[in-house]
């Protein structure tokens, strides 16, 4: 019997010598290839034994010497993996013998996760006795705390905080076409800027190399306060302008001011993913209201039976369905949310490219002192990756707060606020605005007439009077996730409207295609493609 065998049968409280015996005398995988390292799968070997109870607190571990021996690997490598588990605290040195730490970890779930590991015990065995290197790779994964949930139950478990959505995509650095939301990034006016950001930096002082003032640079505060004014309405000065890291910050933001834990928060259903996945986040309720042509419907009672702290809208163009909110909506909306205490939370995301008509002017502005905080962002209007987006807090609420943003937030990306505000204040914005109105305006007109040529099956565009994107709404008989996973097999990029849906209904079945970085030219080729999953997938169906 080896030496570590031997060891190892004399193990006190020893869940099955036979088992540990293994760990000892059971050969690593010695095979070419992409598989673990002999060091690593000793170590993982090791740690699921700790974390397991195979290996109990106290329990002495072979010398180095002899284990490489058994092993038939080398000292080195024994004596590495040692000092890693001592490292992390799984084992205590000492030169009467190394043993393993006592883990705060109760007997009764180690006693059960023993037996929960046993029947994985012989293909453990098996895969370090027989598998390739390849497979090694696949089949004995780093050990950690939660591989069974009797081992951990607090590690295994689900954070209810955590996003309760799948992500249909992770964004690309080159982004595919029809993505939506995505603005038009070879028309952005880069040369322009990069001479504004520039000549900020040429002329900045030491002081704007500190943090700046926690609610953003006031001269770009007070650029957005004339622009939101004069374009959408918006009643307000810079003293309620809070400069964020995008929408999304603000809403998580707007979370943290305005809720307690425990309290309701209406989101339209379907609507913007990402406020879904800023309210999952956080300690509260969420329930959806489902969206018609008139946007937002509250149900008779609600407003009584589950009055909401938050209320979260895009009244200008819902998203994704493109509904306007109507004003008799808007107003109603209003007046119940200052009789119950609630906010208002408006997202006007893309309104400033409007194709029909003329603007919609912004909820906030509609009447005096209106309990709605405002939401923007410039991820649309400039470009993603500058990463500055606003909020509009009503006077009052803005004067409430101060101390708080002050200890929430951090002043930075200042050279890009002061050059966002000289952007706005010189007229470069105004004119980029009206250049990308026309673009998307011929983009859109592109999709529109390609989804009349290519499309067979029954269809619906809706949303077409504003943004970046259509959704097309198709018959339930084409499953929708199942055509948008196959378009991004081949380089495309629209969403299941599905996706969007908090309680989906048949009615969500379609795809939000965006056209803002798709040229026109492109689009009756992609879409023809398009058109080809669609009817494939639908003949599938049937």
């Amino acid at each position: 019997m080896p030496a570590s065998a031997k060891h190892a049968s004399e193990i006190h409280n020893d869940p099955g010598p036979e088992n540990v015996a293994a760990l000892f005398d059971s050969p690593l995988n010695t095979g070419t290839g992409r598989g673990l390292s002999l060091q690593k799968q000793l170590l993982a070997r090791l740690k699921h034994a700790i974390l397991e109870g195979r290996l109990p607190a106290g329990a002495r571990l072979p010398a180095s010497r002899t284990l490489a021996e058994d092993l038939a690997v080398s000292r080195n490598t024994v004596s590495i993996v040692y000092d890693q588990l001592a490292a992390e605290g799984f084992i205590v040195p000492h030169r009467l013998g190394t043993r393993v730490a006592q883990l705060s970890l109760d007997p009764r779930v180690a006693e059960e996760a023993a037996r929960q590991s046993a029947r994985r015990r012989s293909v453990e065995d098996a895969v370090v006795a027989k598998t390739t290197s390849a497979d090694v790779a696949h089949q004995t994964p780093e050990p950690h705390v939660g591989d069974s949930p009797a081992a951990a139950p607090s590690a295994s478990r689900r954070v209810q905080r955590l996003p309760a959505t799948s992500h249909a995509a992770r964004a690309n650095e080159s982004p595919l076409p029809f993505v939506p939301g995505v603005p038009s990034l070879t028309r952005f006016p880069a040369s322009t800027w990069r001479r504004t950001l520039e000549r900020v930096m040429r002329e900045a002082q030491p002081r704007h190399y500190h943090y700046g003032d926690p609610l953003g640079e006031p001269a770009l505060r007070e650029a957005i306060a004339e622009h939101l004014r004069i374009s959408r309405g918006v009643r307000c000065d810079a003293s309620q302008v809070v400069i964020t890291e995008g929408a999304h910050e603000a809403l998580i933001l707007c979370v943290r001011l305005l809720t307690d834990p425990g309290d309701t928060v209406w989101m339209e259903d379907p609507g913007y993913r990402g406020a879904k996945a800023a309210f999952h986040a956080s300690d509260v309720r969420l329930q959806a209201m489902r969206v018609d042509d008139e946007g937002i419907v509250i149900p008779p009672g609600a407003w009584a039976a589950s009055t909401p702290r938050l209320v979260y809208v895009t009244p200008s163009h819902q998203y994704p369905l493109g509904s306007v909110l109507s004003a008799s909506r808007r107003l109603d909306l209003i007046a119940q949310a200052r009789h119950y205490g609630t906010w208002i939370l408006e997202d006007d995301y893309d309104s400033e490219f409007r194709h029909q008509g003329e603007p919609i002017a912004a909820m906030q502005g509609m009447v005096p002192d209106a309990p709605v905080v405002y939401v923007g962002t410039f991820s649309k209007t400039m470009f993603p990756a500058l990463r500055l987006g606003f909020l509009i807090l009503p006077t009052q609420l803005a004067a409430q707060t101060r101390d708080a943003l002050d200890e929430l937030l951090r002043g930075g990306h200042r050279f890009e606020q002061l050059a966002l505000a000289d952007f706005i204040r010189s007229g470069q914005f105004a004119r980029h605005l009206g250049r990308m109105r026309r673009l998307y305006r011929e983009r859109q007109t592109a999709l529109r007439e390609a989804l009349a040529e290519h499309f067979d099956p029954a269809y619906a565009v809706i949303g077409e009077r504003c943004g970046l994107h259509l959704t097309v709404r198709l018959d339930p008989a084409f499953h929708d996730k199942t055509i948008v996973a196959t378009a991004l097999r081949e380089g495309m990029g629209p969403r299941a409207l599905s996706s969007f849906a908090l309680d989906p209904q048949p009615a969500d079945n379609g795809l939000v295609i965006g056209y803002g970085d798709t040229d026109a030219a492109r689009i009756p080729s992609l879409i023809k493609r398009l058109a080809a999953i669609v009817a494939t997938q639908g003949k599938v169906g049937r």
